[in-house]
């Protein structure tokens, strides 16, 4: 078992507003690193207390390679101090589309190599939250304990509290229809799926979609949006096939360059996700569910906390 006066719930400077939250669920407080950056760029990093002895929890997503070498920075420290463990959990997983190569590309599997040497660095166990690809729970040797944690439940929830009426749940492609299907189950609503064609990194073709959507508001599932093309795409053939109206709803809310404004011209006004990428919250576009009590749950669950 672990007390909760023995945890040091620390995070990654980006992160730290959800670290805020899980500490609340927790009832404990996140403690804030100290931080200093010198003249020449290079980045300074104390614990402010003793982690020896200590249960160490680390939240952070990785959405930029500053962000994945804090995390390795702290998951050393907290071993070189001499924690008793050292737990991670990682809210957005970045590059976790680039899970594999194609034979003879020369290409970098980034989900895979950038994982692994999170794992190299010896933390006891790592949390994922909706994992674009499972693939990376298994760049390791054994030696860590991996989890994937999923946010149906959550998202169910949101859509629930939103009031909406007479929708139908669609997945951009049959890849993620799985996942949808489940979400629909908990939802008690119908789903269906277009196709989707990607013939480069960023660029996907969706195809056709069946009338389960005519005269319903259909609501486009995805577990990301980067540059949301081929959610746009998957709206153009919804009101295609009959929709009233489309909004769209992702775990990790990216939202890359001009897409905010893209979804805004294709007259989509409510897009539904979490707020498991850093800067993530409500305002008039997003509606914001928070994953932190599936990771306080987790956390409690794993670590027998009392």
């Amino acid at each position: 078992m672990t007390r909760r006066e023995n945890i040091l719930l620390l995070a990654t400077r980006d992160t730290v507003p959800l670290a805020d939250k899980v500490a609340g669920e927790l009832r404990i407080v996140c403690t804030p690193m100290i931080r200093r950056q010198f003249a020449d760029g290079e980045i300074y990093h104390a614990f402010p207390c003793d982690v020896s002895g200590r249960d160490i929890i680390i939240i952070s997503s990785t959405h930029t390679d500053g962000a994945i070498q804090e995390l390795i920075d702290l998951i050393a420290g907290g071993r070189y101090w001499n924690a008793r463990s050292v737990n991670v959990v990682i809210p957005y997983l970045g590059y976790s589309t680039m899970e594999r190569a194609k034979p003879e590309s020369g290409e970098i599997p980034k989900g895979v190599t950038r994982t692994r040497q999170i794992f190299r660095t010896r933390p006891d166990y790592v949390a994922f939250v909706d994992l674009h690809s499972e693939a990376v729970l298994h760049a390791h040797s054994g030696e860590v304990r991996t989890r994937h944690l999923w946010t149906e439940a959550l998202a169910a929830q949101k859509i629930r509290d939103m009031e909406l009426e007479d929708y139908v749940l669609v997945s951009p492609d049959y890849g993620f229809s799985k996942r949808v299907a489940l979400l629909a189950g908990i939802l008690k609503c119908p789903h269906t799926a277009a196709n989707k064609d990607r013939y480069d990194v960023d660029q996907t073709i969706v195809g056709q979609l069946s009338s389960a959507v005519k005269g319903k508001t259909a609501i486009i599932c995805d577990d990301m949006i980067r540059t949301g093309g081929s959610m746009l795409q998957t709206a153009d053939r919804c009101y295609e096939a009959g929709a009233v109206d489309v909004m769209v709803m992702a775990t990790h809310l990216i939202l890359s360059g001009d897409s905010r404004e893209r979804f805004k011209e294709k007259g989509i006004h409510r897009i539904i996700g979490a707020d498991t990428f850093p800067g993530t919250h409500k305002d008039d576009l997003l509606e914001v569910y928070s994953v932190a009590p599936i990771i306080a749950s987790e956390l409690i669950h794993y670590l027998r906390i009392v």
